[in-house]
């Protein structure tokens, strides 16, 4: 046989076993039980309607733990914790109780404004259910954190919730990483998760770049602070990329940031689902997991969830994980 034809067989080989061992690495990964730290639920069918989402668009519809099921138990989610998709104060209590009629949710991620006058009451009252986990505050509804950061009622509401043992979670566009360097610095035993991070894109001019670099490498001196590798799938070009090359710079440098103990895993569905199936969604951060090992995928996919929030199991199942 010519050396050519050997070499071509030989490299074929290698393709054929790197493949093989990617395929087998994903295979018992897709064993691994997730906990979806983001999923938003709402019923557009209710007398008040519902403030999100938009009617007329494609997620316009009743969307609740049983329909939640239809699409991720098939994929290996074991459990959900709600984020609070509507601004309105009895919207929390609603969904407190469309949570505690199924075990798949572990807990909700509600919706106040630390800086008003009801606060504390609200947080109060919700905090005396079990699944009661947090609150939500960014840049939705028209709210700027950068600017309430310097509210002192504000501050005062978040030092309530930390002291609760509760969570914040936030969102917003690339600045949001100085905001919770800041709001850390104020509230300094606060639990924090920043969402939809890979969505955020950093900005172009070298000064601010500079600037939200040194904001990460800052936060990842804070150990209370974790990031969700959420909202992945992006447009680009008319299209949105399924090849994790195209996703794999940005999540390498926030996993860098964050380390394998304070990535969580979010579907942000249904929100998420004009991007692509709950499906492509597990399966895009899952090639991008996988390399790192079984003990990063599973703190990924539940077990940093569990130190995030502190939610509590509630079937055999999500037992057998916490104990």
């Amino acid at each position: 046989m010519a050396t050519d034809e050997m070499s071509l067989l030989a490299r074929r080989k290698f393709v054929w076993l790197a493949c093989n061992a990617v395929a087998s690495a994903l295979a018992e990964s897709s064993a691994i039980p997730i906990l979806d730290s983001h999923v938003h639920l709402y019923d557009p069918s209710r007398p008040q309607g519902v403030p999100w989402p938009d009617r007329g668009t494609s997620i316009y519809r009743t969307f609740l733990p049983s329909d939640y099921r239809k699409i991720a138990e098939p994929a290996g989610v074991m459990g959900m914790i709600e984020m609070e998709c509507s601004p309105w104060v009895e919207d929390n209590y609603w969904v407190l109780e469309v949570a505690a009629r199924d075990p798949i949710v572990v807990g909700t991620i509600g919706n106040l404004h630390p800086g008003k006058a009801d606060f504390r009451e609200h947080l109060t009252r919700l905090h005396r259910n079990p699944l009661f986990l947090g609150i939500r505050f960014g840049y939705l509804w028209d709210r700027d954190l950068s600017v309430e950061l310097q509210n002192t009622d504000f501050i005062a509401g978040l030092k309530l919730l930390a002291e609760a043992g509760l969570t914040l979670d936030t969102a917003g566009p690339a600045r949001v990483v100085e905001d919770v360097v800041r709001l850390s610095d104020k509230v300094p035993n606060l639990r924090i998760v920043i969402d939809h991070l890979p969505a955020a894109d950093p900005p172009p001019e070298a000064a601010a770049l500079k600037n939200y670099e040194d904001m990460l490498k800052e936060i990842a001196k804070r150990p209370l602070v974790y990031v969700k590798l959420s909202e992945v799938f992006r447009r680009s070009h008319g299209g949105i990329p399924r090849e994790l090359s195209f996703y794999r710079p940005r999540l390498e440098q926030l996993y860098d940031v964050f380390g394998r103990d304070r990535v969580l895993f979010g579907s942000d569905w249904t929100n998420s689902e004009p991007m692509g199936t709950f499906g492509q969604t597990v399966n895009l951060v899952r090639e991008f997991v996988v390399e790192k090992g079984r003990e990063a995928e599973e703190r990924y996919f539940w077990k940093n969830s569990a130190a995030a929030y502190r939610w509590a199991p509630r079937t055999s199942r999500q037992r057998q994980l916490v104990g």
